[in-house]
Formats: structure tokens, sequence, C-alpha cells
């Protein structure tokens, strides 16, 4: 219809200038259908007959052919109306579906890498090695760091710790031998000596304590060290059972927050409702390494309020006492640090796994999801379950 109205104005416009026949009378006969008509009384007024034959003839032929395109059912059928309403028309979706096939059947798209090697039992027992488990399932980078890291551990443990140690007995056993010397001469000499023997036997038993402080200190970072090398192991287990279980059936159902607040209040419950095995291995880790630490932390604690009572009767304002002291407030800041840690991934654990249960089903198209209107538009849909 818009083509048809186009070309009348097209054909009254060249009419009127070739002709001195009035544009209405044109548009008059066009609108009757007589093409004829409009040659006729266009070629009444001018010269050039020919001129205007050949427009009308053209015109007409174009009217012709744009009929021929148009069903007459579709001109004189009423066009329907807009379904306004889409909510009401449109079929309820189901929780978790869009109810098309293409986008409903798209995998989830996962951190993990797919592997092809979906053995458990293979899975499981090579994870007994330091980054065993995720060298089979193909995760190479993160097997580099737990291989790399734990390797580290394991030699500064068993070996560079032992090794210090031994040299720090080694030079500990020749000072008390110095002291059991001029201990016996303090016991055998007369007793305008006594006081040069004895001075030399405390020169030497400070030398025996300050020894035996750092093999105590040693030893407190070497059961830390322990404690964080278990955890690191702990969660390449844990980690290397995820990475199976994405792999083979990982799933966008929704899981209800509220079940997932209750299991949070076990250390790494939440994260195992949610399926979520590698940051319950964190959370193991974390604070299995928080609770080693603040149990050396206090025995170091201990030990220097020992020495500090111990020194404090021989001579408390001495270098040695103001340095005990500055040890003990070291160490109780260490262990209130490690407490506050432990608390907050204890906390951290619960709210990750309220978050990951209600990002459950994040995952799902239908959050995202571009779905056809009946108006002849598209809805886009986006939606967050509660």
């Amino acid at each position: 219809m818009i083509k048809k109205s186009l070309i009348t104005a097209l054909l009254v416009l060249c009419t009127s200038l070739f002709a001195e026949t009035p544009a209405s009378v044109v548009a008059d006969s066009l609108e009757q259908g007589n093409v004829k008509d409009v040659s006729r009384a266009a070629g009444d007024s001018v010269s050039n007959k020919a001129v205007v034959d050949s427009v009308a003839k053209l015109v007409a032929d174009t009217l012709a052919a744009i009929s021929a395109e148009e069903s007459p059912d579709e001109e004189d059928s009423p066009e329907e109306p807009p379904d306004e309403n889409f909510e009401v028309s449109a079929t309820p979706l189901v929780k978790g579906k869009t109810g098309i096939v293409a986008i409903d059947t798209l995998p989830v798209n996962e951190w993990d890498i797919p592997t092809k090697r979906n053995s458990l039992k293979y899975a499981m027992l090579f994870s007994l090695l330091p980054g065993g488990g995720q060298y089979y399932t193909e995760h190479y980078v993160r097997g580099g760091f737990l291989t790399g890291i734990e390797g580290l551990l394991i030699y500064d443990i068993f070996f560079n710790r032992s090794f210090q140690r031994d040299r720090l007995l080694e030079r500990a056993q020749s000072f008390q031998d110095s002291v059991h010397y001029f201990t016996s001469k303090v016991l055998n000499s007369p007793r305008d000596s006594i006081s040069a023997y004895h001075a030399k036997r405390l020169e030497f038993l400070e030398r025996v304590r300050a020894q035996s402080d750092k093999k105590m200190e040693q030893e407190d970072v070497r059961k830390a060290e322990l404690a964080w090398l278990i955890g690191i192991h702990i969660y390449g287990i844990f980690d290397t059972y995820g990475i199976w279980y994405n792999n083979n059936r990982r799933t966008t159902e929704y899981r209800d927050m509220k079940t997932a607040l209750l299991w949070g209040l076990l250390p790494g419950g939440g994260q195992i409702f949610n399926h979520d095995y590698g940051k319950a291995g964190l959370v193991y880790m974390g604070l299995l390494g928080a609770i080693a630490s603040v149990s050396t932390s206090q025995n170091m604690v201990k030990y220097y309020l020992d020495r500090k009572h111990l020194v404090e009767k021989e001579d408390p304002k001495s270098e040695e006492y103001e340095r005990i002291t500055e040890r003990v407030t070291y160490y109780r800041k260490n262990r209130n640090t490690y407490i506050w840690g432990g608390v907050l991934i204890y906390l951290y654990s619960i709210a990750d796994a309220a978050v990951d249960a209600l990002l459950s089903d994040f995952d799902s198209p239908l959050h995202m999801a571009l779905l056809p209107n009946f108006s002849g538009g598209a809805q886009a849909v986006m939606s967050l379950d509660f």
C-alpha cells in the first residue's frame, strides 16, 4: 500500500510538470484505477503527448507488478493487534530451564579444564604424591606449584632444619663442657679464685642459654612448617577429587542457601555441601596451619616466661632480662595474630558457602537468556534465586 501511494504521488507530480491538467484531476483518476484517463487528460493539454503516454504506461506496469506480488487476503485482512502482555501469553518457564533446547543443552563452563583421565582410583592414588593428582588430571600448572611448594618445605623441614639443629647442638656442647670445667674450678679452687672462675662459668652459661633459645625458636618454625606442609598436601588431595567431580558430575542445580549456612558451621562443611572440594581443602589447610602456629607460639611464650623468671631471680636489671621480655611479647603477638587468622578463615568459609549456594545455578542460561517475543521482538531475561 505504501508503494502504491508513492507511485501515485510520483505520477501526479510528473503529469503536473508535463501538463496543464490540475493535479487533483490526475489524483482522482489514479484513485479510480483509470490510468488511461490520466493519459487522456494530460494529453489534451500537452503538445508532447508521447512523453505523457510513456510515463503513464510505466506507472501502470509498476502498479500491476505490485498487485501481483501482494495477496488479496493480506490486503483485505486486518492486522492482528500486538500481544502487549508477554508474561501472560508466554509458557511458564521451568526453574533452571529456558524451554529452548539449544540453550538448555549448552555445556557448563568451569575453570577446571576437561580431561579424558576420569579414573577416580588413579586420580586419588597419584594425589598421594605432591601435585601428582593434578599431573594425572592434566592440570600441570597447579601441580607444578604444589610440587614446588611442598618440595621446598620438605627440604627445609627434614634437611635444612636438621642441619641447623645439629650445628647448634655441637656448638652448645662445647659451651656446656666449659661450664662443667669452670664449675669444678669453683668447687675445688681457693676462695680468692672463686669469683674469677664463677664469672667465666656465667659467661659460658649465657652462651649455652643463647644456643638453647635458637634451638627452641627453630623447632617452633619447623613444627609450624610441618603443619603447613600437611595442610597443603590435604588441599592437593581435595583439589584432585574436586577436579574429577567437576569433570564428571558438575551441575547447575540450585542449592538452598540456608542449608549451606547450617553446613558451614562445620569447618569446610559448607564447601563440601556445595561440591567445592578444592575450597574445602584450602579451609582445612588454613585452619590446620593457624592452629599449629598458635600452639607453637604458645609453647615459646611458656619457654621464655620460665627463662624470664629464672633471670629475674639472678639479675632483673640485666640486658638478658630485657631481651627475654621482648621475646615474650613477640610470641604473644604471633599467637594472637594466628588466633584471629583462624577465626577469619572460619567466618570466611561460612560466608563463602552461603554465596556459592546463592549463585549455584548462576551458570544456568536462564539467568542471562534472550527469549522470543510474540509481538515480533525479543525479551531479555535475567533472574537470581534467593
